[in-house]
């Protein structure tokens, strides 16, 4: 997949979004914003950023047709607010709010998001992979656009795992062959943690491994699929996993088991 040339660093856009930058450098992203789509998606996916999944699940469940969202997001004016900084910043243009609409319909996901099912149900069946695999389907590989972290930046978004569900991971245990590695952040599912590493494949689009604690009992690879996406999962007695894309069956059974073997090495 070819990165974009133009797209600004996170942190100079999440100055934008909060009116922080220079009037020059304000107005330059929110023209760069107008005539890039793959920029406005970005300055959506970071905007939305202080939203939780049972937020973000809630325009989805209750959307409008898309004719009332376009009827709504038309009467809004365009406008200007002072920033922080005292320095007056452009506010979104309805064509970057009607792509946050839309992200936000489409369930973009964010670090700590809350999974917010049935609490009576047990984390250690297949409900959780039935959840994941809900908001994986609704990713894209524009969702996980923008350059990768390097491996210092990787390192330190897996340091949180091992306090968080009681497992150490590296850069190179958790590579994928063929997929490169874009985000680490951890969901909750029924108040348990959930660890979900993203990837993307630049033939396939997105691809997650999910990492739960189970007292289950060990398993060896299994494979399903849900969602128009294919699943494999196992358990190593203190973990349950789940890999799910939308690579054929075979190659997510290669996948798999690559990582799998060096996760038990």
């Amino acid at each position: 997949m070819t990165l974009n040339p133009n797209m600004p660093s996170d942190e100079e856009l999440t100055a934008f979004i909060d009116g922080e930058l220079p009037a020059a450098d304000a107005a330059r992203l929110a023209k760069l914003i107008e005539d890039d789509a793959m920029v406005a998606e970005r300055v959506t996916f970071l905007a939305s950023a202080s939203l939780s999944l049972s937020e973000a699940y809630a325009p989805l469940l209750e959307a409008a047709p898309s004719n009332r969202l376009q009827a709504g997001l038309d009467a809004l004016p365009y406008s200007t607010s002072r920033g922080k900084n005292g320095v007056k910043t452009p506010l979104l243009t309805r064509r970057v709010l009607a792509a946050m609409a839309a992200s936000i319909l489409a369930g973009v996901l964010i670090d700590r998001a809350l999974l917010t099912f049935d609490q009576s149900e047990s984390h250690e069946s297949a409900d959780w992979r039935s959840a994941v695999a809900d908001y994986m389907a609704l990713y894209t590989a524009q969702t996980l656009a923008g350059p990768a972290p390097d491996v210092d930046a990787q390192t330190a978004q897996l340091a949180h795992f091992r306090g968080d569900i009681g497992l150490s991971l590296s850069p190179r245990t958790i590579a994928l062959p063929g997929a490169e590695f874009r985000q680490a952040q951890l969901l909750r599912y029924n108040d348990h943690p959930l660890a979900q590493l993203l990837y993307l494949d630049p033939q396939t689009g997105p691809v997650a491994l999910c990492i739960v604690a189970s007292k289950s009992g060990a398993s060896a690879p299994e494979a399903e699929s849900r969602k128009g996406m294919n699943v494999v999962y196992w358990s190593d007695g203190a973990h349950a996993y789940m890999l799910i894309g939308h690579n054929s069956a075979d190659r997510m059974t290669e996948m798999a088991e690559a990582v799998r073997s060096r996760m038990t090495s």
